[in-house]
């Protein structure tokens, strides 16, 4: 989400759902259309005096021109053709406000293009699909040599009317780390009151998204979909194809969201098995073990130290080496963990990081997290998470007592109902949280150690699919579409659109990262 200063220690331990999941609950770096108007007018400037001949790709009815797709915190960007596109925000009412979101299409290198079109659907929920690009594109490039790629980004998120706030000024007392369901609410309330003018968050909705994504296909000339949804960018393509499934040719889920699901409460639990099986490889690796006993129980030993004595500690910012404060609680060290839960190297890193901090050195830990959450906050709409789960989820969540001793506790769920207490809803169709029952061709990937849509939810959507291969990749964690030879097996899979027939056998060859026993790597 995207909460900045105070707001990101003081629920860090309910950080990252499927993308981020209350990383930062409604405070971004501002609206995305007045970066791209800065960066516009500084290109500009610095253009050649001579004026460039005009160019433009007319696809059905949309007149394309070429765009470069920024990055935050970088000056790397993305090549890319480019339109404008406009909807209505209330699609039960015409004549009500129109936004516009942001469009940009990856062009295949080849001279007549498939007649398909692949569709990239972003996690999160919140994230954008033009800046989430980068990650998956060593994985579709392959596809590019005769398919064009569309990135939309939802509405809400990125370019698109993103739903977000202004940060407030720090108070005494922000830092302290427990939780404050009276607060959350205030700032949630003051978040909705300032986007009035702008948005209603009411219409921000998974549902009307697809509304939004079809309109897009009917424009582009009613190209047939290949659809790849990444984390919540799952629960999206499912949801899609329940409602155009003429529209797609096939589907690619990796993180796989079952539509049951209710988002945010089975974390807790998923974060403790996937912590569990970590660990047992610490365990029964000798030099691992010899050096760090059972990390799992040194884990919950200082959970409960700083249950008992929640400080300040200080240790040094990574990005410039500067001395930064923070206090150091149970609930950020849940959200620390789970962080580094999510990739293979990190997790690595987990027992001789969680050793130190024991030991009172708390830079590596906090440090490394410093860094992943900069990149959450700029890359994840926390106004837009907000109207998904809200409308979505909110209503569905039941008690989980059996999670209150749990790294992660009951925090998530209560955060979120805070949030939701205030937070305007959409509506939801009778049947969204329907398993999804196909014959199209999908494929779906899973992480063996994924924290949160572990290979369990990929096996379920499974069972209502005729058509479809399920790949656990061992070793991984969350979102594996460009691990190993994966990339591969989706090239074969969209062109063929023959999941029985893969040869996944290259996917053996994946392996866990070894566990660190020191800063310097694995034991010999």
């Amino acid at each position: 989400m995207a909460i900045k200063g105070r707001t990101v220690v003081r629920i860090a331990a309910v950080a990252l759902g499927l993308g981020a999941l209350a990383w930062n609950q409604f405070h971004a770096r501002g609206d995305r259309s007045e970066d791209n108007a800065a960066a516009d007018a500084s290109a500009t400037a610095a253009a050649p005096s001579a004026p460039a001949k005009p160019e433009t790709w007319t696809l059905g009815s949309l007149t394309l021109t070429p765009c470069e797709l920024g990055q935050p915190n970088s000056g790397l960007s993305t090549a890319a053709w480019c339109a404008p596109f406009e909807v209505p925000e209330n699609r039960d009412d015409p004549h009500s406000r129109k936004i516009k979101l942001k469009l940009g299409i990856i062009r295949s290198g080849a001279q007549v293009a498939s007649k398909d079109m692949l569709v990239l659907l972003a996690g999160g929920p919140g994230q954008a699909a033009t800046e989430s690009w980068p990650g998956v594109a060593s994985a579709l490039q392959p596809l590019l040599a005769h398919r064009h790629v569309l990135l939309l980004d939802q509405r809400g998120t990125g370019g698109s009317n993103p739903l977000t706030c202004k940060p407030e000024e720090a108070k005494a007392g922000d830092d302290e780390g427990g939780f404050d369901a009276a607060r959350l609410r205030d700032e949630a309330a003051h978040c909705v009151k300032e986007l009035e003018g702008k948005a209603d968050p009411r219409f921000y909705t998974t549902t009307v998204a697809v509304q939004d994504l079809e309109d897009v296909r009917q424009a582009l000339g009613a190209p047939t979909f290949d659809l790849v949804g990444v984390s919540y960018g799952t629960r999206m393509a499912q949801q899609y194809l329940m409602r155009h499934p003429d529209a797609v040719r096939s589907v690619v889920l990796d993180g796989v969201v079952p539509n049951a699901l209710v988002l945010g409460e089975d974390f807790a639990q998923n974060l403790e098995h996937a912590l569990k099986a970590q660990f047992a490889r610490c365990v029964a690796d000798k030099a691992c073990h010899e050096r760090f006993g059972d990390p799992y129980q040194t884990l919950y030993q200082l959970r409960d130290a700083l249950r008992a004595n929640p400080h300040k500690v200080s240790f040094r910012d990574p990005q410039n080496y500067q001395s930064v404060q923070r206090v150091l609680s149970e609930y950020s060290l849940a959200s620390v963990v789970r962080m580094f839960a999510y990739s293979p190297v990190t997790a690595a890193l987990l027992p001789v990081s969680i050793d130190a901090a024991a030991h009172g050195d708390v830079g590596p830990l906090l440090g490394q997290a410093k860094l992943l959450s900069g990149d959450l906050s700029d890359t994840m709409n926390g106004g837009m998470q907000s109207s998904v789960i809200c409308s979505e989820d909110a209503d569905l969540f039941t008690p989980r007592p059996q999670d209150a001793h749990s790294m992660l506790g009951t925090r998530m769920v209560d955060t979120l109902q805070a949030v939701c207490s205030v937070w305007p809803k959409g509506t939801r169709p009778a049947d969204f949280h329907q398993p999804i029952k196909s014959d199209k061709p999908t494929l779906l990937f899973s992480g063996e150690y994924d924290p949160v849509t572990p290979p369990a939810y990929g096996d379920e959507v499974l069972k209502g699919l005729s058509n479809a291969r399920h790949f656990v990749l061992k070793g991984q964690g969350h979102n594996v579409i460009a691990a190993g030879c994966a990339p591969e097996l989706v090239k074969h899979f969209v062109e063929d659109l023959a999941p029985a027939k893969l040869d996944a056998k290259c996917l053996d060859r994946l392996r866990a990262t070894p566990m660190f026993i020191d800063f310097n790597g694995a034991s010999p």
